[in-house]
């Protein structure tokens, strides 16, 4: 087909190049609103201080986010305050008190205003805050002014810092100490109920008759019985000790206690045990001057009792030694409370027995004890490691070679106040010669300090049995947040601490569960008006 000429053909359609165009258009429209939106965000942002982005910063947090973070009103105040008071110590220390005043008054405006920030829950403002930070720096700038440096500040805080530290220390070394008198101490309510048992022991010849009797029963001597042995001078609290154990008995009638008393406490002591009655039980007392026997030739501890110089630096009274406050309680220095490394001495013919401290209350029977098998051991025992702390190390020297060289550090402790002893195993391993041999080399109290947990883990070391823990739960002298549960399923419960029931620091939460085992209708008790 012929092509039609030039002039009647149709013009070419430039489609391309026009999308290019418009193309083009649009990303000039952009790049120019682009720089434009850019350049007044800046601008808009140039003009916002930076205060309002701390302010919008302290609007979300509380007074304890406000005062953890670095850029808050509250971190400032508390950081002012805490150098306004090193400043006021060091102006009064150069006698200008005007400035002292004016710290200390600006002191206590900052903290009311910490305080009314935390009761309204709210973040502090800078309207709030900044006139008491312009008055603190100003105020600091001028302690520093006045050359009160750093230096000055670190030398003077120091000396204020150990004279603190020695009056502390020497507050807590007096707190010790006459807690410790206190709770050893008799009240006069006490004293007063054990001079009449004395008279009453004295001028009633069938009381006396009556402890001969006790003494040459055969009851006390029969192993098919369960014996109990106490040492303590202390009427009431083996009272209660007494009267816990029958009553929470099945057959009360075949317990034997075997108490051995002071000589000054014995005839009051008779007459308590013999005057009332223990639902059938048989009660033994004996005075500790009839073990002639335990004497300074046998006994290492009876002669550093004896002997006045050991006795002084041993327990305390020495210039070396009177750091420890326990020390001056007469508990340490009794020969009563080393009685329960001779057990086997004071009663020969037995074969088992319970030890019961005098400060415990039992809740359960304890006939099961005198079946349980110790393998072979020779005491049965709560182990107290349960808390970290109750371990060798916490008792003992382990500077000594003499220590550290037979002994692991991290070995778990035991508890005395409830322990089983098997009297023939006792015998066999000659555990009181271990006892004496530790006694003396520890003259100088350079093993241990005081008291006879330290003597019993090294004497019985290797020969204790753990028990259950429910057995026996201590810590009522000095624990006021012990469980309920755990208190209610224990077989005995111990009041070990200075806080002892029978005085007036007792912790009230404990108190009934020993006074309900207190024969308070006793004549006695209510003549000299019980309060205890």
């Amino acid at each position: 087909m012929p092509r039609r000429a030039t002039d009647f053909r149709r013009p070419v359609r430039n489609t391309f190049s026009r999308w290019i165009c418009l193309l083009a258009l649009f990303l000039v429209v952009g790049s120019v609103l682009f720089f434009v939106q850019h350049y007044h965000y800046q601008e808009s942002n140039i003009e916002q201080p930076i205060l309002e982005i701390n302010r919008s910063f302290h609007e979300k947090r509380n007074l304890t986010e406000e005062i953890l973070s670095p850029r808050s009103y509250a971190r400032q105040l508390v950081e002012q305050m805490t150098l306004a008071k090193a400043y006021v110590v060091v102006a009064k220390e150069h006698n200008n008190l005007h400035l002292a005043w004016e710290l200390s008054s600006q002191i206590r405006n900052c903290q009311l205003l910490l305080s009314k920030a935390a009761k309204q829950e709210q973040p502090l403002s800078l309207d709030e805050a900044e006139p008491v930070i312009r008055t603190l720096s100003s105020l600091i700038y001028k302690a520093q002014d006045m050359h009160y440096d750093v230096a000055t500040n670190l030398v003077t805080m120091k000396s204020h810092i150990e004279a603190l530290q020695n009056r502390v220390s020497s507050a807590t070394v007096q707190s010790t100490v006459f807690a410790q008198v206190i709770a050893e101490s008799v009240t006069k309510n006490i004293h007063c109920v054990e001079m009449r048992l004395m008279s009453q022991w004295l001028n009633d010849k069938s009381l006396q008759k009556e402890g001969d009797r006790i003494r040459n029963s055969p009851r006390v001597v029969d192993n098919n019985l369960y014996h109990f042995c106490i040492f303590s001078d202390n009427i009431l609290a083996v009272s209660v000790v007494v009267n816990s154990t029958v009553s929470n008995a099945e057959h009360p009638k075949q317990f034997v206690f075997h108490v051995v008393t002071s000589k000054v406490k014995h005839g009051a002591m008779q007459a308590w045990f013999i005057a009332n009655d223990f639902k059938g039980a048989t009660i033994e007392v004996q005075s500790i001057g009839e073990l002639s026997w335990l004497n300074a030739s046998y006994s290492p501890i009876v002669k550093q009792l004896h002997d006045s110089v050991i006795a002084k630096s041993f327990f305390g009274e020495s210039e070396g030694a009177s750091d420890n406050p326990k020390s001056h309680g007469p508990k340490y220095a009794s020969l009563l409370n080393h009685l329960r490394f001779y057990i086997p001495e004071i009663y020969p013919q037995l074969e088992r027995v319970v030890f019961l401290d005098d400060d415990v209350v039992v809740q359960k029977d304890l006939t099961q004890l005198f079946s349980l098998d110790l393998h072979g051991n020779v005491n049965g025992a709560v182990e107290t490691c349960l808390e970290s702390f109750h371990r060798f190390y916490k008792y003992l020297n382990f500077s000594s070679p003499l220590i550290s060289s037979k002994f692991d550090p991290q070995v778990c402790a035991w508890a005395f106040g409830l322990n089983v002893f098997d009297l023939i195993a006792w015998q066999k391993a000659n555990v009181t010669a271990r006892y004496h041999f530790w006694q003396e080399q520890n003259v100088n109290g350079s093993l241990w300090m005081l008291g006879t947990v330290a003597p019993g883990l090294l004497s019985f070391y290797g020969l204790t049995e753990a028990l259950d823990r429910r057995w026996h739960v201590l810590g009522l002298g000095y624990d006021p947040n012990i469980d309920n549960q755990l208190i209610e399923t224990a077989a005995v419960i111990h009041f070990n601490g200075n806080l002892k029931p029978w005085s007036k620091l007792s912790i009230n939460r404990y108190r009934h569960l020993w006074d309900q085992y207190l024969n308070q209708s006793q004549p006695h008790l209510q003549n000299c008006i019980l309060d205890i």
